[in-house]
């Protein structure tokens, strides 16, 4: 009996193993020298999460209430129900979608560079997009709506915007990219704030910068990211007076200033939202970290 039991468990080792071979036979192997898929443009959670900087007011007469199981919810993500103070009798009607949005603050309020604070003030004020809601319920005075794409956790009191449509303008090659491009001579501004007010950024990164359509900046716009050696504004720290001294290693007879020196041009930006005083855009190419205080100009 042992015997035809062994016999028995070998076999049916032996078809587990076979089926398991058969499964992975089937898997397909990916070439490591086919290249990528490069991105044309940036995508839809890039636009659609990017946030934005305004001095204009933002109607907020539409809000979230609440919410599905709000006794057990603090806040609301894709796939939730939330509820809407708005319904039929206010023009609401089932398959509307809304934006969610609410104004936001840096918790930290310890400022990165020498002028942060006033540049982010005059900007105005920063707004975290949350998501995008979809009526699915109408009531006289209130309305359903699933969360249907979320960038971020909503809750009570959010900002609901009816949903605009916003372009993704086409990126440029990289190879494009001119390290020692001259100065353009257009608009200059800085890189103020990241988004949720980060400080460091590189490729694929959301940056805010203080030139709006005031100052000439247009959605699809490329800005040129760079900054001096020598500049004492400058945020990545380093040896006082390291454009011309480095100690153990050599030094200049002459102490150049940061104007005496070429600029460093570090990467660049296209536009991807515009108000009076701010622009948002998404980080195409980045040589090396860039920071908040790295300065910005209108290619």
């Amino acid at each position: 009996m042992r015997a035809i039991a062994t016999a028995m468990s070998f076999a049916t080792l032996m078809l587990a193993f076979g089926a398991s071979a058969q499964n992975t036979a089937q898997v397909q192997v990916v070439n490591a020298n086919r290249p990528l898929h490069e991105a044309t443009s940036p995508d839809y959670t890039a636009v659609y999460c990017s946030g934005f900087v305004t001095n204009e007011r933002v109607p907020s007469d539409v809000r979230l209430m609440s919410g599905e199981e709000s006794a057990d919810k603090i806040v609301f993500i894709s796939g939730d129900y939330v509820y809407i103070n708005r319904g039929s009798a206010q023009g609401v009607r089932v398959g509307d979608r809304f934006s969610i949005v609410r104004p936001d603050k840096d918790p930290n309020q310890v400022p990165w560079f020498k002028w942060q604070e006033k540049l982010l003030k005059a900007m105005g004020t920063e707004y975290i997009d949350a998501g995008q809601v979809e009526v699915t319920t109408v009531h006289p005075n209130v309305s359903i709506g699933l969360i249907k794409f979320s960038c971020d956790y909503m809750q009570r009191g959010d900002i609901a915007l009816p949903m605009t449509e916003r372009p993704s303008p086409p990126f440029k090659p990289a190879e494009k990219f001119d390290k020692f491009a001259p100065v353009s001579g257009k608009s200059v501004g800085m890189l103020v704030a990241g988004l949720t007010f980060t400080q460091a950024y590189g490729k694929n990164s959301t940056v805010y910068v203080n030139l709006g359509s005031n100052q000439g900046v247009k959605l699809g716009d490329y800005l040129r990211v760079f900054r001096y050696q020598g500049s004492t504004s400058a945020t990545s720290v380093n040896f006082p007076d390291y454009q011309y001294s480095m100690y153990g290693f050599g030094t200049t007879p002459v102490k150049y200033k940061w104007n005496d020196m070429p600029r460093d041009v570090i990467g660049e930006g296209i536009v991807i939202n515009v108000s009076h005083n701010a622009c948002t855009i998404f980080i195409s190419y980045s040589k090396i970290d860039m920071y908040a205080g790295d300065y910005a100009e209108i290619e």
